[in-house]
């Protein structure tokens, strides 16, 4: 059996329980889990490693711990809107410079010792909500510049990178943004089932 483990924010944490893999929180890595899980039983398992409140630096502190040692087969990263919600709220957040030298850090040393691990990007998003209205242009700049130190990530070391901006961009068209993200940041159930779609039609290209 395979390894699937999905890494990242509260978007990936999305309540799960840290004492039992198998409850993997109401997000989209049960989405994943649910639709992998039909379509090829008993092929897969799916760990979510999600930890709500991270950012990249948080991340690359906890490599060993929850993406080494679970050495997974495939490995989902969503990283980076705390990098900036942070810096807004707390001026704790990351800058894009460091986000990125971090970002590539923690892949490097995660290829050191996994060579074999298949690893997907996926894009950081926002929509103007409750939580991100108030500084909406500098939370959207912001979050497009991490989502494009992301994607040079994933060019850099030749991975798979899952855009999800413009899929949001284009859902707000059909209806308003906190029908997709609660507060412009959380998915709501519509917002996990499409980042679970993008991110089951990348993996079942690496299958």
């Amino acid at each position: 059996m395979k390894t699937i483990v999905f890494q990242g924010d509260s978007i990936t944490d999305a309540g799960r329980n840290r004492d039992n893999d198998n409850e993997r929180g109401i997000g989209y890595p049960t989405l994943v889990a649910a639709e992998l899980g039909l379509k090829y039983p008993g092929e897969y398992a799916f760990i979510n490693e999600g930890v709500s409140g991270d950012r990249i630096v948080d991340l690359y502190a906890r490599i060993k711990r929850d993406i080494i040692s679970r050495k997974p087969d495939y490995l989902t990263i969503l990283i980076g809107i705390n990098d900036v919600w942070h810096e807004l709220n707390e001026r704790n957040g990351v800058d894009n410079a460091k986000y990125f030298r971090v970002y590539c850090n923690l892949i490097e040393e995660i290829k050191a010792v996994l060579p074999e691990t298949e690893i997907f990007i996926l894009e950081p998003f926002v929509l103007k909500a409750s939580a991100t209205a108030k500084k909406w242009g500098v939370f959207r700049r912001e979050t497009e510049m991490r989502a494009e130190s992301a994607k040079a990530v994933a060019e850099k070391f030749g991975l798979t990178f899952v855009p999800l901006q413009d899929k949001f961009d284009e859902a707000e068209k059909k209806a308003e943004a906190s029908y997709w993200l609660s507060d412009g940041v959380h998915p709501t159930a519509a917002g996990h089932e499409l980042i679970a779609n993008e991110v089951v039609k990348a993996l079942e290209k690496k299958f």
